[in-house]
């Protein structure tokens, strides 16, 4: 079945395959920068996973019904502990919560503002995702002394 777009609805779509897009590179280039080993997994996985978003909004694009299954993930844990407060991994994790937070909020406006069941479920997705990320995020920087809550 043919998944038919408004414009609206492809405008928002074109904008989300821009974001997945950089979110991916980022989440790439951060986890090539990152000095923290446990860092550099988490920046990984959600690339993965950013990718997973770009590889949806592809397919709502070209009319087909997204693939929503999550990504299979190798687990890969180290029982290295990385430093705590380390100022360049701080400063990409700053910069990457300030991403999900943009990203998330540009999802939640596309889920309301969709009319085809398909594609606000896959908005709705991606948001839910978005959200897990801002929160792995927020606890790595939480519990390495990056975050702290008062």
């Amino acid at each position: 079945m043919q998944i038919q777009l408004s414009q609206k609805e492809r405008m928002y779509l074109e904008d989300g395959k821009i974001q997945e897009g950089l979110c991916v590179q980022k989440y790439q280039k951060y986890a090539q920068q990152a000095q923290g080993q446990q860092l550099k997994q988490l920046f990984n996985k959600i690339a993965t996973e950013e990718q997973h978003h770009l590889d949806m909004i592809n397919q709502l694009l070209q009319g087909q019904q997204p693939n929503m299954a999550h990504p299979q993930q190798q687990q890969n844990q180290t029982a290295s502990q990385d430093t705590m407060n380390n100022e360049n991994d701080k400063n990409l994790c700053r910069d990457l919560l300030s991403t999900e937070k943009y990203v998330s909020s540009t999802y939640d406006t596309a889920v309301f503002e969709s009319a085809n069941p398909a594609v606000r479920q896959a908005f709705q997705h991606i948001q839910q995702d978005e959200q897990k990320h801002g929160e792995e995020l927020f606890n790595y920087m939480n519990s390495h002394g990056m975050y702290n809550v008062k």
